[in-house]
């Protein structure tokens, strides 16, 4: 039986079987957009260590120990997002491939590594503060969703010190961010070579970018893969086959936030 504490559930992680989420729904629970990610993201023959930047409670290590026998480091700076994780990757009994550390990811290369990862993955705060931000009471909601803690900018820097050269880095971000993403790249030795856009439905705009870039790559060479509609029609909350088979759910599912 697993003890939660006051305010959490557990959830199962989507179609993956036997996978267990703890979570707290008042905070920022795991989105679509870290589902997306851990699918999305490029693990070549040879990959032995990951890191996830701004884990929260984990699901991306947890999406990607799936995929891979890689060692996954996830560094998340709130507590409460890190004891959640922590949690999570001791019930689901995965200690030995993932570690989760409590730690501002602006110096983690300091603590875990320098030059040593093959693959960093990062669903940042979306959102810039400024002076019309309409932030979030709650902290932690408010550091998960605008760059408060971290920056692009920060994130992008670090993984340039964590990847080894010709590794990569998955992100995914807003389509208006994506100009500032690709000078960021150009700045830190980054070379975008995947992009895709998801659309919440086929006649909506694109309000997701997944994009993959490598640490000293040859210029040139980007590929846009096909759109990724999130929704069948113009209306209701039935899946498209593709994103149920990323969720491997066989059955309609209309709660996922």
């Amino acid at each position: 039986m697993v003890k939660l504490n006051d305010g959490e559930v557990l959830n199962d992680l989507l179609g993956y079987d036997g996978l267990k989420i703890i979570q707290r729904p008042a905070m920022f629970n795991f989105s679509l957009d870290s589902t997306l990610l851990a699918h999305f993201v490029s693990i070549q023959k040879g990959t032995t260590q990951i890191v996830d930047l701004c884990t929260g409670n984990a699901p991306i290590p947890m999406f990607l120990s799936l995929r891979t026998e890689a060692k996954i480091t996830g560094v998340e700076l709130q507590e409460i997002s890190y004891d959640l994780a922590q949690r999570s990757v001791a019930l689901n009994k995965l200690n030995e491939q993932i570690n989760i550390c409590h730690a501002d990811l602006k110096t983690i290369h300091q603590e875990i590594g320098t030059g040593i990862f093959d693959i960093v993955t990062c669903n940042p705060p979306y959102f810039k503060v400024g002076k019309d931000s309409n932030l979030n009471k709650n902290d932690e909601l408010t550091i998960a969703r605008h760059e408060v803690s971290v920056t692009l900018k920060d994130i992008i820097l670090e993984a340039s010190h964590l990847l080894k050269q010709g590794g990569r880095l998955g992100m995914v971000h807003r389509p208006d961010r994506l100009a500032e993403i690709f000078e960021t790249f150009k700045e830190f030795g980054f070379e975008p070579k995947r992009l895709r856009f998801v659309y919440p439905r086929l006649s909506k705009e694109s309000n997701s970018v997944l994009i993959e870039g490598v640490l000293g790559g040859r210029p040139g060479g980007l590929r846009l893969e096909p759109p990724l509609i999130v929704y069948k029609g113009d209306t209701g909350v039935q899946y498209t086959d593709e994103i149920l088979k990323i969720f491997r759910l066989k059955e309609k599912v209309n709660n996922f936030s």
